[in-house]
Order: C-alpha cells, then structure tokens, then sequence
C-alpha cells in the first residue's frame, strides 16, 4: 500500500461546516481530501441567518466581503401577539468582530461562494459522489476505504487525520459507535421557501407570531427570497399541509397573495437538541450537526458548525507543523461544548416562548413582557441572555497561574479597523494574520519564552500615532479600551483570535504552551 494517496486531513462532508475546514485547511498550505456524497450543492435553503464572529471566521480566508455581498443584514427581531402587535423586540447587537451582529443568508448561494474558495488551493482534492465506508486508524493515521458512487468503484486513501462533518444522521459517528443523545421534539414543522416577486412592508423583518393557534416564523432570506415556518398540529395531515393549497391558507393569513411570492418548496422537519458523548477519538474528530444539533430559533446551527472547525483546523494545522504537541487536539470538545450548550439552551427557551399554545398563558406572557420592556435595562437583559452570547472559553487551551485566570483570558479580542505599516485602513485580523501575536500597549518587554518561540511582537497605538512595521494604530480606539476594562497592557494571542495569556502593569505574562514552537503557515489569500 505504499501508493496509497496520504493527507494531511481528510474532511467527510461538504456542506458550510466541511467547505469552512477545508478552506481553513488549504489556506495552512495543507494536503486536504474533501469526500461528499452528492454531486451538487443541496437546492434547499436551511440555515437562514448568521452572525459577525462567523464572518470573522470567514474573513480569514479571505471570503467575509464576497459572502457578505450575498447577505442581508438584520433588523430588529419583533416577538408579535395573535393580531400582529409586538410585545417584544430585541436588536442585535455588535460584539466588536467588525461585521452586522446578525445577517440573513440564502444557504446554497453562501455554499457556493465557499466552495469556490476552497477551488483557490491546489492542495485541496474534493471527491463528489464519494462516501467513506470505513475507517481504520493506529497510531500513525487513518485509513478511509471509499466507493465511487458513480462507477462502484473503491479506494483507499490515509489521512493523519479526519473531520466528519457529515451531518445530524454522521455515519462516520455510527462507525465510531459514538452516542448522540438528547430530544428529538415530538411537534413537526413545515418550512416554506418562497421567491419575493414583489416587497410588501416588513417583508426584510424577522418576526415571530406568537399566535397559539398557529404559531409562525417569518423570516426574510436575501437574494430575492422569504421563508415561512409553522408547526403541524396533532389534527392536521403532513402530506396535506405542504401541497399548494394549504400552504396559501397560511400566507394568506399573513396577507400575503400570489402577486408578492411565488412558493419555491414545502418541506416538514423535526427539530432536535442532541450532543455526541465524544467529539474525539483517537485521529477522527465530529464537527457541526456530527456532533450537536439545537432548534433554529436563534439561527446558530449553521454557525455552530462553523464555529468548531475554526477551533480544531488551526490546531490539526500547529499539530501537523510540529509547532504544538497532539495533546491540544483534546482542548476542542473542552472549549467548545460550553459554547455550544448555551446557544442551544437559549434556542430552546425563545422556542419556548414562541410556541406557547395555551391562550391564557399566551395572554399572561404578552402582558407581562410589554411591562418588562418598559423597565429600564430589562431590554438590554433579554438580549443578552436570550441571543447569540459572547465568544469566550471558561477552560482550555489557556494559560492560568495557580486557581487565578487574567480577565481577558479565554475572551476573542474585538476587532478594530486599523492602521497597518503601510498606512492603510484594514480590519486588524487581516494585518496580525492567523497566527500566535503579543498583542501589547507599550513599551514592549523582554518576554524571553515568547521570542524564543518566534512569535511576533505588535504594538497596539491610539488614533493619530504613525504606524510602523511593529506598531498597528487602533483607529477609533476599541480594543485598547477592551484591555483597558480587562486590566491588561500585554495579550498573548492564538491563532484564532482568543486570548491565550494576558498581564497588566506590575503582573508577568505567562510563559507560551509547553513545547511551543512558531512556523510559519501559507498566507491567507485575499
């Protein structure tokens, strides 16, 4: 088997999860083997929305502009009562990644801007209409035996290691014999995608009619479309609630005529709360709804996906350059799955929420709420514990001193515009590059451990001092405020923008990861 062809990563599943790791992968100048099923991009629209620490994600392989074209951003989300008066609305709003806190996607578009990015790295082989029928690992990789589900052929191939982003039914995570336990909820809901033909008032609103009868989400998509959601209730037929007929009942409901949409499809799902016992065994990692699946209340399934893999490649990527030891691989599931449970937490409670079907409860809940809004800090309350929470990480890898943690340890740093060295107006990730950063407000110390690990030193400035090769000038002044509040002058930063180690006046910065060396990667292109 010496011919057999041999990867770095071998990526299972090519939905927005799998074309997110594989462009990670390739921008690292890795040898990447994408496997997929299907031989197109999937015509429905799932996912509707996404959020600016994703396109974050995305801006560091260069796509966050292009898919951002594609986006539309969000407006207030309205919660509305049985005759269409809002008794909630909540703003998103910025966490400081310099991107709309919420944009609202058409999925298979968004998936071929990603595949298209993926098509930028020679390194990266994709095999539509392929499926891996089995895995074998030891300890120097993984062997996957394919079959060609065009020819019925089969092959072999060895990868270091594997990412199953293959989706909620992972037949990657039943062949590991991995657990996926949680709820599958017992109500069903049709999913209606439409094309706009023609604007009405609201129709670029995300509201949700919080109506007992028929609870409904009506949810703008960009590029000329609009969905609509609504649960199958005990008395009503599936089979009958997606034919033409009964899906104008419901938009005529909503004032909506055939002169405004055209109905694209009417599919029925279910919605899940799951999460895989192990994200992790031996060289074979899940990712996305592989490994976690939540109601789409919030709009973060999609992004959670994403999230993990921009977690794990660039540490498959320090592991493979022999800049950090395999034992960081063991810090994904640890960081990621408080994140995760959160989100799902919250998607579940504004679920709650929505479909309240009890007409004096319903009844009890609008009142209640238009009091509540109306209590100073009350909104700004329930948009913070009841939306997308900030990205941090409580544990991991992460520098502590004894029990003690610096405040800004585990936090993503915001993102400001900045000043590079050549005097140009850029977003800061795309002047420090995906790499480990001293990050400091001056002047710059000795910290002997970190330039002995070749990791760069970067001085942050305030508005009006002249940028240098070594000094980025923080335009309007964000993220030197964010230290500030966080008490720290130094950060040592990971590649992905979380704050490995911190220190501030009078306090030493904790030395880099034990083993630490810093090669440098391919560049991200642009």
């Amino acid at each position: 088997m010496t011919d057999t062809p041999t990867y770095d990563v071998a990526v299972i599943g090519y939905g927005p999860t799998g074309a997110t790791a594989a462009n990670l992968l390739g921008a690292m100048g890795l040898k990447v083997l994408v496997v997929e099923r299907d031989s197109d991009i999937y015509s429905r629209a799932r996912a509707i929305s996404t959020d600016e620490e994703v396109l974050r994600i995305w801006q560091r392989v260069g796509l966050a502009d292009r898919l951002g074209a594609d986006m539309l951003a969000g407006s207030p989300v309205a919660f509305v009562d049985a005759d269409g008066e809002a008794f909630v609305e909540v703003t998103p709003v910025s966490h400081g990644s310099g991107h709309p806190p919420q944009q609202f996607i058409y999925q298979p578009a968004l998936e071929g801007v990603l595949r298209a990015g993926v098509e930028r790295f020679p390194d990266v082989e994709v095999l539509l209409e392929h499926e891996c029928l089995r895995l074998l690992q030891n300890e120097s990789g993984v062997e996957l035996m394919l079959a060609d589900l065009r020819e019925d052929v089969f092959r072999r191939v060895r990868a270091s290691y594997v990412i199953a982003a293959d989706g909620g039914s992972s037949p990657i995570r039943g062949q590991l014999g991995i657990g996926y336990e949680g709820t599958t909820y017992a109500e069903r809901w049709v999913v209606i995608d439409t094309t706009v033909l023609e604007e009405w008032p609201g129709h670029d609103r995300l509201r949700f009619h919080c109506d007992p009868a028929r609870p409904t989400v009506d949810c703008p998509t960009p590029l000329g479309h609009h969905r609509w959601e609504f649960p199958v209730r005990d008395d009503e037929d599936e089979k009958d609630l997606v034919t033409d007929a009964a899906i104008w009942r419901v938009l005529n409901n909503q004032g909506i005529t055939d002169t405004q949409v055209e109905i694209l499809r009417a599919v029925v799902y279910s919605h899940h709360v799951r999460f895989a016992d192990r994200w992790r065994i031996g060289r074979i990692f899940l990712a996305g709804d592989a490994a976690h699946a939540m109601p789409p209340w919030i709009g973060q399934g999609m992004s959670a996906g994403v999230r993990d893999v921009a977690n794990l490649c660039w540490k498959l990527g320090a592991v493979l350059s022999g800049s950090l030891p395999d034992s960081i691989l063991d810090t994904y599931q640890a960081e990621r799955m408080p994140h995760v449970r959160e989100v799902t937490d919250r998607a579940v409670k504004v679920g709650r929420l929505i479909t309240e079907r009890r007409p004096t409860l319903a009844v009890m809940r609008n009142r209640l709420f238009r009091i509540a809004m109306r209590v100073p800090g009350f909104p700004e309350w329930l948009r913070d514990h009841r939306w997308i929470p900030d990205a941090f990480y409580p544990r991991g890898l992460l520098a502590t001193r004894g029990a003690v943690k610096a405040a800004a340890v585990g936090w993503m740093i915001p993102q400001p515009w900045v000043l590079g060295a050549d005097g140009d107006r850029e977003r800061l990730d795309d002047v420090l590059g995906a790499c480990w950063t001293l990050l400091h407000l001056g002047p710059a110390e000795s910290w002997a451990g970190w330039r002995a690990a070749g990791v760069p030193t970067v001085r942050l400035a305030p508005a009006g001092t002249v940028p240098a090769a070594d000094t980025v000038v923080d335009l309007d002044g964000t993220l030197i405020r964010w230290m500030r509040t966080k008490g720290a002058t130094v950060l040592a930063l990971r590649p992905d923008g979380v704050v490995y180690a911190a220190a501030g006046t009078g306090t030493s910065l904790a030395p880099p990861p034990p083993g630490m060396s810093v090669r440098p990667l391919t560049s991200t292109p642009r």
